[in-house]
């Protein structure tokens, strides 16, 4: 297993402390007896971990007695829900019509070179993850980069390894 497949604990992402399965249950424990509580079961564990990984969804498909299945194709539907660690920053690059055509596709490059990883994956010191975007309805700002909530505006290959540092 590659560090990068660790979580910011450094260990295998299917152990969870005590504590952690101890929130996991109080979540899960709440929501029992409430018909369609899955989706907010899953946001609120992976608020408390960061992620869900299999150990945790079947937890919450025996805790909610709903199919495996059914868990795993919510994880797996909503691109909010994650069954990696992801890192502290999440780094968004839009590849969208308009920034891709005005340089978005560069960008990508420059930061996959900058953090030596590629989009959906973790940087080993779990600082950064990138992910590509279709649309961050800015295109009249296009190229688009986002981390975590800050958006930079026309964006250049030049100025990436700067925006990225920024953030710690």
């Amino acid at each position: 297993m590659t560090e990068c497949m660790q979580d910011i604990k450094g260990k295998n992402p299917q152990e969870l402390s005590s504590e952690e399965l101890a929130a996991v249950d109080a979540v899960i424990g709440r929501h029992k007896s409430k018909k369609g509580s899955l989706i907010p079961v899953l946001e609120e564990i992976q608020e408390i971990i960061g992620y869900l990984p299999k150990s945790v969804q079947k937890k919450v498909a025996r805790g909610l007695s709903v199919p495996l299945s059914e868990v795993y194709g919510v994880v797996t539907f909503y691109s909010f829900f994650t069954m990696m660690p992801r890192g502290r920053h999440t780094i968004r690059c839009c590849l969208g019509t308009a920034c891709y055509v005005r340089g978005g596709k560069k960008n990508l490059e420059k930061l996959s070179q900058t953090l030596k990883i590629q989009p959906g994956e973790t940087t080993e010191d779990v600082r950064y993850s990138l992910e590509t975007v279709r649309c961050l309805g800015a295109c009249g700002l296009a190229p688009v980069v986002m981390v975590d909530e800050d958006t930079y505006r026309q964006a250049k290959p030049t100025k990436v390894s700067g925006i990225i540092e920024k953030y710690e």
